[in-house]
């Protein structure tokens, strides 16, 4: 019996931890890259502003590649929408353009399946170019085990596609057009 108790003690000790221990982790979490690509801020604007080029670009196009897409709202800016339903790999969302601010910023709302967050990417021009920085934020909430989830899993998730969506968009905008 004694071992029966210490065993529940331990579990109650170690549900404990963790719900407190979530509780003082950060409420949000914020996943960021940047690059610089060689063209001017509008003509990157025009391409992230509208969801029409998305997937020649995105780091997620291909992984299953009957994935279906639909749009609605406008063609770009606010209001622009997409979703999607894919394999177990891409899962089923929806992206929305919230805020649009020509070659400046645009502000997305993204539901992956339930998992809100908020996409933003900001355009700096620099040199002979801009500096693109897209970011990914998650409001966690009171939930500990998001909180968990988000201190200690979303960088390394979520940190490596956005590098890769940052250079397949570099190198879609800087690769010349040929007729």
């Amino acid at each position: 019996m004694s071992f029966l108790k210490a065993s529940l003690a331990t579990a109650v000790v170690l549900g404990l931890v963790l719900v407190l221990g979530g509780l003082l982790l950060p409420g949000t979490t914020r996943v960021e890259r940047d690059i610089h690509i060689g063209r001017s801020p509008e003509k990157i604007f025009a391409t992230i502003d509208s969801f029409e080029r998305f997937n020649a670009w995105s780091p997620w196009s291909g992984l299953d590649p009957d994935t279906a897409y639909s749009y609605s709202g406008p063609a770009a800016g606010k209001g622009a929408s997409m979703t999607w339903a894919g394999n177990a790999t891409v899962g089923t969302g929806s992206q929305q353009i919230l805020e649009s601010r020509p070659a400046s910023e645009v502000v997305t709302a993204i539901d992956f399946g339930g998992s809100r967050a908020t996409g933003t990417f900001s355009l700096v021009g620099e040199g002979q170019g801009t500096r693109v920085s897209w970011a990914i934020g998650s409001d966690h909430g009171y939930n500990p085990l998001h909180r968990w989830f988000g201190a200690l899993l979303l960088e390394r998730m979520i940190g490596p596609d956005l590098e890769r969506g940052l250079g397949r968009l570099k190198s879609l905008l800087e690769t010349p057009v040929t007729q």
